[in-house]
């Protein structure tokens, strides 16, 4: 079966090959250039084989239109290059199938446009539809779920600039019913949860490391001629950890257990809480959940939620606070 794995590697390098009129390349000769560049690629690939190598070449000429020759060599074996020297397929302009592959990229990113984190989509789709002479998808098919009024949404772009090219930042910030201030703060990851942005960095006042800033509290940034401190902080597990972005560093995970009635069994089934969700059906029907994380202000919301569908088994100092949120909410009624 033809494989598609490594297939632009593969291209690019036979490619160079047929360019190379100082050399004759035989199939043999092709294969082990072809295997050589997937490996420098990655270096548990096992390679392709004549086979697809063939297949290769015979892509090229149709999709390409490379004009690949075989020439009869002095040793009696066949080589392959180009019969134009000057010919690359990378100076080709796009074949129908690239066309429609990015014609088809192009229209899953406008589908994107209104949305203001976003807002590059409706610069960079046209662009690509002038240059290659692709027609745009006018329809729109997907709705995401947006705030418009979200006010952090303009400092999306200074801040991912900031992480990317490591700059220290002056934040004037104001926490809600609190006074005014201002952080050095050296930007790591932008993180979205529910409808909200934050950005995780060091803060230099209290020297820590993963503090959080919501994006609608900020009121200015500005940038420090201060050194940027390098961060070795796996974003993605230390979100694996949590349910949204509160996470108390002294605190480890620990195992939850919840018991949701029948009605929502199937929905918590089908839309985990948690990545480290495990599920226990009971003979009642009710569902019997375990996760393993930090415990925070996010998770008792979630847990909230929920309302009289869910029982927390464990443990027992997340019964209490739940106990003492809804004892509350009652005495509001």
């Amino acid at each position: 079966m033809f494989t598609t794995k490594h297939q632009i590697i593969r291209y690019k390098k036979l490619d160079k090959c047929f360019q190379n009129f100082g050399r004759e390349y035989s199939i043999e000769d092709l294969l082990e250039c072809v295997n050589e560049a997937i490996l420098d690629f990655d270096s548990k690939s096992s390679g392709v084989q004549i086979r697809t190598l063939r297949k290769d070449i015979a892509f090229m000429r149709s999709a390409y239109e490379a004009p690949i020759e075989t020439i009869k060599g002095s040793n009696g074996i066949n080589y392959y290059r180009y019969s134009d020297k000057s010919f690359s397929i990378n100076k080709s302009p796009l074949n129908d199938t690239e066309a429609k592959q990015l014609r088809n990229a192009i229209s899953i990113l406008q589908r994107f446009e209104g949305s203001p984190e976003f807002e590059w989509v409706n610069e960079l789709g046209p662009l690509l539809n002038d240059k290659f002479g692709l027609k745009k998808q006018e329809q729109k098919v997907i709705s995401l779920e947006t705030n418009i009024d979200y006010k952090g949404y303009e400092y999306i772009t200074p801040l991912f600039n900031a992480i990317i090219n490591k700059t220290v930042l002056e934040v004037t910030y104001a926490p809600y019913n609190k006074a005014e201030y201002i952080v050095t703060f050296h930007p790591y990851f932008l993180k979205q949860y529910n409808n909200r942005w934050f950005v995780f960095g060091y803060n230099e006042f209290n020297q820590m490391a993963q503090w959080n800033l919501a994006l609608d509290r900020i009121h200015k940034i500005e940038n420090s001629r201060k050194k940027y401190f390098l961060d070795k902080t796996d974003w993605f597990e230390f979100f694996d950890e949590i349910i949204g972005v509160s996470k108390d560093p002294v605190k480890s995970p620990e195992k939850v257990s919840l018991l949701f009635n029948k009605e929502q069994a199937p929905y918590v089934q089908t839309k985990p809480l948690h990545g480290t969700q495990k599920n226990k059906l009971q003979s009642d029907g009710s569902l019997l959940v375990e996760i393993e994380v930090v415990i925070n202000y996010e998770l008792e919301m979630r847990i909230l939620s929920f309302g009289e569908k869910v029982k927390i088994v464990s443990p027992e100092s997340l019964v209490t606070k739940i106990l003492d949120r809804i004892t509350q909410q009652y005495k509001n009624y």
